[in-house]
């Protein structure tokens, strides 16, 4: 019979590469994980690793079996976490994934707000923008996502495996500095910053940007780029360029000397919560899920 513990040695090394790193990450000796590997392979009757020097490549039942073990782990996760539950432990762990400017708004108060209902659970928080924090949840890396995707932008079946908690439209504002000649509207149209320098952020807001100004017939000329709300800021402030912030971005950073504008025709992302569908049977999940909503809607 397939062990759990095996699988999740097999799904290491395949991520890694190597069972000197497998142990690392897994916090155990090397020659462990490869007993534990040859105990695998005696379990299924096949090779699932070939080893090429220091590397190691799965075979195809290799491939086959890591790509079960994510779904298995997954699942042996939620039985394990409901039956606690169930047994009255009162206790409850979630692994919880979110984007920055989600961690500095919407996180801090949505785990203050379950901690002070259920003091027992346990939160851990890891930082990942989309499409990795995605990626980290189909492979049981995390039990919480919260995401974010463009409006009208390609993929939005990207989801459809997952238990999807819409949270919140965030729109997109404009930054400039204080001094600026739109500093006083109240709304522009992107066009009418064509000529100006630009400060972009993260790649996926970054792409974002060049579709926005794309449509509106010009290609942005980008002078700095950087997935930090406050050098963002900073730069506009010191009059070096504009920048198009999300809200929720916004809120997290002190915006002194910049002026945030409208942007029209509006343009916006989606802020959801992101879950399996065996672990929204989980309480401490359902209820991870609920309090991130009633944090959005404050």
């Amino acid at each position: 019979m397939i062990e759990a513990r095996h699988l999740r040695v097999l799904r290491a090394v395949a991520t890694t590469g190597s069972f000197s790193a497998a142990a690392r990450e897994l916090g155990c000796t090397q020659p462990a994980v490869s007993q534990q590997m040859k105990a695998l392979e005696a379990t299924t009757g096949t090779p699932l690793l070939i080893r090429t020097g220091r590397e190691m490549r799965l075979t195809q039942a290799g491939e086959a079996l890591v790509r079960h073990a994510t779904t298995i782990l997954a699942g042996l996760t939620a039985a394990e976490e409901e039956i606690a539950a169930i047994a009255g432990l009162r206790a409850g762990r979630v692994r919880l994934v979110s984007f920055p400017s989600g961690s500095s708004t919407l996180v801090p108060s949505a785990l203050a707000a379950l901690r002070a209902a259920h003091p027992g659970t346990r939160v851990s928080l890891v930082e990942a923008e989309p499409p990795r924090s995605v990626e980290m949840l189909r492979e049981g890396d995390c039990d919480v996502t919260l995401a974010f995707r463009y409006e009208g932008a390609p993929g939005a079946e990207e989801w459809d495996d997952l238990v999807v908690r819409p949270l919140l439209a965030d729109r997109l504002v404009c930054l400039v500095p204080e001094g600026h000649r739109l500093a006083g509207t109240e709304s522009l149209a992107i066009g009418e910053l064509a000529d100006e320098p630009w400060i972009a952020g993260c790649p996926r807001c970054r792409r974002q940007l060049v579709e926005v100004c794309e449509s509106a017939g010009f290609a942005p000329r980008i002078d700095f780029a950087t997935d930090d709300y406050p050098a963002v800021v900073g730069l506009v402030r010191a009059g070096l360029g504009v920048a198009v912030l999300p809200e929720l971005a916004l809120e997290s950073v002190r915006p002194k000397g910049v002026r945030a504008v409208a942007v029209e025709p509006p343009v916006q992302r989606e802020i959801v919560a992101l879950t399996l569908p065996d672990l929204a049977q989980v309480p401490a999940v359902a209820a991870t899920l609920d309090h991130l909503a009633r944090a959005a809607t404050r």
